[in-house]
């Protein structure tokens, strides 16, 4: 049992080689085995996230830090002292993803078995799916902030090669696919640029980018473990009886060590010096004194815990900064990164062309993975979110007018959405926008229960939708007498039909009746409707936002109140409003009168969701709640996570507020009434309009809607095309015309071509070539000079033959004439 946690590598593990598999081999085998690998390997990773999950809550939220084998020292550049280590983090919040990534996903992969059955591409689409939820289980069990990146890069890949998977469609869907697929992986990429720069302000004030240490206690007044040890990367707990005394991993006694003491000294002295700090060398030794210790060998949030507050300031060489302000400024850039992957304002633009993507993709993005990371980033970082707002800075109020901006921004534009599952988009961005409001008021575990229920019954409702656009797409091809290749929407056929329009379905309920009960209940967790999972999150985030406007006197509880109450009545509006468009009156298609049941490899996992959407809310049932006060162990998902959410356990503890959900479910339960009068029994109106079109008051606000607030538009107008005419100039004037052009061809061709032509005709022709010629014009006219000695008679040879002998005996005798003639001179 207390080995549990070296499990953990697996959950990363399990999901990576079905990739690998599938990657490799996935073209070799049969369409069938390629989806058991997928749903293997991913349910594989669920059991062990349940064998975490036993171990957490038996350890009394106990969190270990676990080195896996092979990746100790992952980067180490000695020369410097950086070491960053491949670590991965079990504790309740970790868990809680777990669970969440691997249980969702799971369901997703055995849905996607029937929704995607005939596609060419079946082995590779399980083969990123595995490969997405490998890097979102990297991201959600790093033990720090860059191994945390490369599951968080790694999510932005999958994302960009699952949303655009049918980029090879043809024209216009094809290049519709890639350019959503292009559109996230770019507006992500700004967000990443806020996370990077908060990872390099983190890593130069603290010295590192661990989030805790192994040994530390992150969650009380206690920095260290006393009689515990490290074994095989856990943490064992002995009792000693000397409390002067603990055994270290080697099973030897050592004296416990003074937190103060220097970590220069060698030895230790018998004459009352200071012993040598234990943790100098590993922060794993123990640590008997709790009241003093070295804060440098602490991770990000603990150092923070005891810096904050003290009148530090970080050195960056040229200008210095106040601890404070340095870590509000690592907030404001991780709140970047989080509009950008959990897509708030102004980032929020690409999750609604993700839909571009299968509908398993959709569902694994908006409930379980991606849009998750940036939430969970918050929860995760919550010590400066909590240390800022309590110190009086901004960032809690900046977080929650992102948050509640776009919960209620992305509410109102899915009243004018027709695409069933654009309508889901936007709700998941309004969503987002709820949990990110209860990170800024500080209702981190409200935030984090709202992710968990928000998993389940949105998984439920974009399942629910792929089902309904797989029926009335089949529909469509029975009607007009011909087959399909795949068993997913492949778009238009030779015809110009939407199957994902919901103009072009009602009266599903009849023809669809699984389909349209679990679409229900998924459709009422969301609305917040009694008792099901979306009452209990969304109220205690609404609970926790007027606790903080009217008892402690925020202003941002009180705007987090306002607008997410209206923004919770848009839900309800807008979600009644599909479920009449696309279940109810008389179908508005030939499609839609033929759509036939779904599989039953794709309506389990629906039914399978639809009982979690019932029953999952009463894991965090408040105190003093009516009827099942006394039933249920109130708070419990709160008192679960305290152990890894240090912000926890120093905030407050709400009852059951009756008034609170008193007035958001009277909300729910009139928007849904309202959305019933204007639809049921009506349909559309006259030209496929909406209802509210043909009412003067609300026919701008429809429009506005529907244009989803030219929020694109206003995109192309002052950023695209700014940027595209600035891409045009550079690359046409500066780098074409004056580059290319001019430079090129004027100054270095010109400047070439006049040095070639004075290199090639006055030196190498005048010069080079007139020396190599005139040697050849010298030897020709000698040859020509001395053949002229050869006439061809035998009497002229023996005269020169003669000639040359008497110079040969004079030349001989030269030296015994000079030699005679000095003789006779003398």
């Amino acid at each position: 049992m207390e080995n549990l946690p070296l499990l953990v590598p697996l959950v990363i593990f399990a999901p990576a080689l079905g990739a690998i598999i599938n990657f490799f081999f996935g073209a070799r085998l049969e369409e069938k085995w390629s989806g058991y690998i997928g749903c293997f390997a991913s349910i594989f990773a669920f059991i062990i996230s349940l064998l975490l999950l036993t171990w957490v809550t038996g350890a009394n939220g106990a969190a270990a830090v676990v080195n896996p084998p092979f990746l100790d020292g992952w980067l180490r550049i000695e020369s410097i002292g950086l070491e960053i280590s491949w670590q991965m983090r079990v504790d309740s919040l970790s868990v809680t993803m777990m669970l969440v990534v691997t249980g969702v996903g799971s369901l997703i992969h055995l849905y996607a078995r029937g929704y995607m059955r005939g596609d060419k591409w079946y082995p590779r689409f399980f083969a990123y799916l595995n490969m997405f939820l490998a890097f979102m289980l990297t991201l959600v069990t790093a033990n720090n902030f860059l191994m945390l990146f490369v599951g968080w890069e790694g999510v932005g890949l999958c994302s960009f090669l699952l949303i655009g998977f049918w980029w090879d469609k043809k024209a216009p869907e094809g290049w519709k696919n890639s350019n959503a697929a292009r559109k996230a992986f770019i507006v992500n990429r700004v967000g990443d640029f806020g996370l990077l720069m908060a990872m390099f302000l983190a890593f130069w004030t603290f010295g590192t980018l661990d989030f805790y240490k192994a040994g530390e206690l992150p969650n009380t007044e206690a920095k260290y473990l006393v009689h515990w040890r490290e074994h095989n990367g856990l943490l064992e707990h002995h009792d000693e009886a000397d409390t002067e005394t603990a055994e270290d991993d080697h099973g030897a006694k050592a004296k416990c060590i003074p937190a103060d003491a220097h970590a220069d000294d060698d030895h230790a002295e018998d004459d009352g010096h200071a012993a040598p700090n234990p943790l100098a060398s590993d922060i794993r030794a123990l640590y008997c004194d709790n009241q003093r210790f070295d804060t440098d060998l602490l991770g990000v949030f603990g150092q923070t815990s005891e810096r904050f507050g003290t009148g530090e300031v970080v050195d960056f060489g040229g200008f210095q900064m106040d601890f404070e302000d340095v870590i509000f400024l690592i907030g404001l850039f991780m709140l970047l990164g989080v509009t950008g992957k959990s897509a708030q304002i102004p980032l929020f633009v690409w999750l609604p062309d993700a839909m571009a993507g299968p509908t398993p993709v959709s569902a694994l993005i908006h409930a379980a993975t991606m849009v998750t990371a940036g939430v969970y980033l918050m929860a995760r970082s919550n010590v400066f979110l909590w240390e800022l707002n309590h110190a009086g800075y901004v960032l809690g109020l900046i977080i929650t007018l992102v948050g509640a901006g776009t919960a209620i921004v992305a509410g109102y534009i899915a009243l004018g959405q027709w695409d069933i599952k654009r309508v889901l988009a936007y709700s998941t961005i309004s969503q987002l926008g709820f949990m990110v409001a209860a990170v800024g008021i500080g209702a981190y575990v409200a935030a984090m229960f709202h992710l968990v229920t928000h998993a389940v019954f949105k998984a439920l409702l974009f399942l629910g939708s792929g089902s309904v656009i797989h029926g009335v797409e089949h529909g469509h091809h029975h009607a007009h007498e011909h087959s399909h290749g795949g068993d997913h929407e492949d778009g238009h056929d030779e015809e110009d039909f939407d199957p994902q329009d919901m103009r072009n379905m009602g009266g599903l309920r009849k023809r669809m009746p699984i389909t349209y009960l679990t679409y229900l209940i998924g459709t009422l967790g969301l609305a917040g409707i009694f008792p099901f999972a979306g009452f209990w999150s969304k109220d205690e985030i609404l609970a926790d936002a007027w606790y903080e406007g009217l008892v402690a006197n925020t202003t941002s509880g009180f705007i987090a109140f306002g607008v997410l109450l209206i923004a919770a009545a848009f839900t309800a509006f807008y979600m009644w409003r599909q479920v009449v468009l696309v279940f109810f009156d008389k179908p508005r298609s030939e499609a839609a009168e033929q759509a036939p049941e779904s599989n039953g490899a794709m309506l389990l996992p629906l039914i399978i969701l639809a009982i979690f959407t019932c029953i999952i809310g009463f894991i965090n049932v408040p105190k003093a709640t009516p009827i099942f006060d006394g039933i249920y162990h109130p708070y419990e998902f709160k008192h679960f996570l305290e152990h890894s959410l240090i912000s926890v356990s120093r905030g407050h503890t709400l009852d059951f507020n009756l008034l609170i959900a008193g007035i958001a479910l009277a909300l729910g339960i009139a928007s849904i009434f309202a959305a019933n009068r204007v639809y049921k029994g009506k349909g559309l109106a006259s030209g496929n309009r909406d209802q509210l079109e043909t009412q003067a008051p609300a026919r701008g606000l429809f429009k506005l809607a529907n244009a989803r607030l030219y929020w694109d538009e206003a995109y192309t107008a002052f950023i695209e095309a700014p940027f595209n005419r600035l891409a045009s100039f550079l690359a046409d004037r500066i780098d074409w015309d004056f580059l290319h052009d001019y430079f090129h061809d004027r100054i270095i061709k010109r400047g070439f071509d006049s040095i070639a032509e004075i290199l090639s005709k006055p030196i190498d022709l005048g010069i080079v070539d007139g020396t190599v010629n005139g040697v050849g014009v010298f030897v020709q006219r000698a040859a020509d000079w001395m053949r002229r000695s050869q006439t061809g008679y035998v009497r002229m040879y023996a005269v020169v033959i003669f000639i040359g002998v008497v110079a040969v005996i004079l030349l001989m005798l030269t030296p015994f004439i000079q030699t005679l003639l000095l003789q006779s001179a003398t």
